[in-house]
């Protein structure tokens, strides 16, 4: 693997590292609200996880791939992890949120 594609891929296996951290506390979270909120929460905790192995599946695909198809496949992550940067943090948000309202009940 080139240097450029290496500096590429540890830069997002540390992003998805982190982001699983993150996800695993969120889940944590969810075993501490209501019955109510709780379903909702794993069901968000869930579509994370979903996310997230879906963009580990498209980094093996870089790191498989020639030297000419690795820039293509970068692009098409890009737009993927986007989405799951904008959908981490919007549920992130909202557990936070409904997390302080569960507990000022």
């Amino acid at each position: 693997m080139n240097e450029k594609r290496d500096a590429y891929v540890q830069k997002l296996k540390a992003q998805l590292d982190e982001w699983k951290a993150e996800i695993d506390q969120l889940a944590a979270r969810a075993d501490q609200v209501d019955a109510g909120a709780k379903m909702e929460y794993q069901r968000r905790v869930e579509e994370l996880r979903r996310k997230r192995e879906e963009l580990k599946r498209h980094l093996a695909e870089i790191q498989q791939a020639g030297e000419g198809a690795w820039e293509d496949l970068k692009a098409g992550l890009g737009n993927s992890w986007q989405i799951l940067k904008a959908t981490f943090s919007k549920a992130k948000s909202e557990f936070e949120r409904g997390y302080r309202e569960g507990r000022e009940d």
